[in-house]
């Protein structure tokens, strides 16, 4: 069976515990159980996520009016159909990147209340478990 305390810890000692790059130094000691997570990283990922959302979709509004009349002023210029492309080629890419925002937003969403509610739930049966060993 492989459990957690399996794991080299960074220097690459085995069996004494695991450690995440991203967590830093907890200040637990190895095997400890001194890695925690939040929803903190992942509400704010997820805002950021939906304000690029929300910037995207106002940037990508304003690309076709700002083209308006260009057409008619340089009328037999071989460029405006390139510019005609282009405008369109960005327009779906606009359109793309606010799609994987909005998708992102709802996802990073869910895992903050799964990762919030995890916490919660483990934190009420260690209460449970230390208050059994009290009596």
């Amino acid at each position: 069976m492989f459990t957690l305390s399996d794991l080299p810890t960074p220097t690459g000692e085995p069996g004494t515990g695991m450690s995440l790059a991203s967590a830093g130094d907890t200040g637990a000691s190895p095997g400890s159980g001194g890695l925690k997570h939040s929803a903190g990283p992942w509400t704010s990922a997820s805002g950021t996520a939906a304000s690029l959302r929300t910037s995207t979709e106002k940037s990508r509004g304003r690309l076709r009016p700002a083209h308006e009349g260009v057409t008619a002023g340089a009328a037999g210029f071989s460029a405006v159909g390139a510019l005609t492309e282009v405008l369109e080629s960005w327009e779906k890419r606009l359109a793309a990147v606010r799609g994987e925002c909005a998708y992102l937003d709802g996802a990073l969403g869910k895992v903050a209340k799964e990762m919030g509610e995890t916490d919660v739930a483990i934190e009420r049966s260690v209460r449970s478990v230390d208050a059994g060993e009290r009596r």
